[in-house]
Parts: C-alpha cells; sequence; structure tokens
C-alpha cells in the first residue's frame, strides 16, 4: 500500500470538512417550506377567500352594532 501524501491528506481533510458542512441546509428548508405555503395557498384560495370575507363580514355588522 502507498503512503497518503500531505497533500492527499489536506485533500481528504477539505473533503470531509465539505461534507460535514450543514451551514446551507438552514436556507434551503425555508425556500421549501416557503415554496409548500404557497402551493397551499394555491390550492385552497377559493376556501381561503370565503373565510376571509365572512370574518370581514361578521366584523362589519358588529362594528354597526356597536356604532349604532
Amino acid at each position: 500500500m502507498k503512503k497518503i501524501t500531505t497533500k492527499g491528506k489536506k485533500f481528504l481533510s477539505c473533503i470531509k470538512n465539505f461534507m460535514q458542512d450543514e451551514s446551507g441546509m438552514g436556507t434551503v428548508e425555508v425556500v421549501l417550506i416557503i415554496v409548500v405555503l404557497i402551493g397551499l395557498v394555491m390550492v385552497f384560495k377559493d376556501q381561503i377567500d370565503g373565510i376571509v370575507e365572512e370574518i370581514f363580514r361578521v366584523i362589519k355588522a358588529d362594528t354597526h352594532v356597536i356604532t349604532g
């Protein structure tokens, strides 16, 4: 077997550090969550619109009761 040279050890150390580096994982996870949320909003847009409209209808009616 051949001995690993100093350059070879440095190269293997760089590869090992690169594989263990997880600093970019947070960004990827956030982007994936945002994509999923946007997809859900697109799928359930009509239902969300109905719920929001009903909430504002109730708020408007309660405001008229309070203000007279």
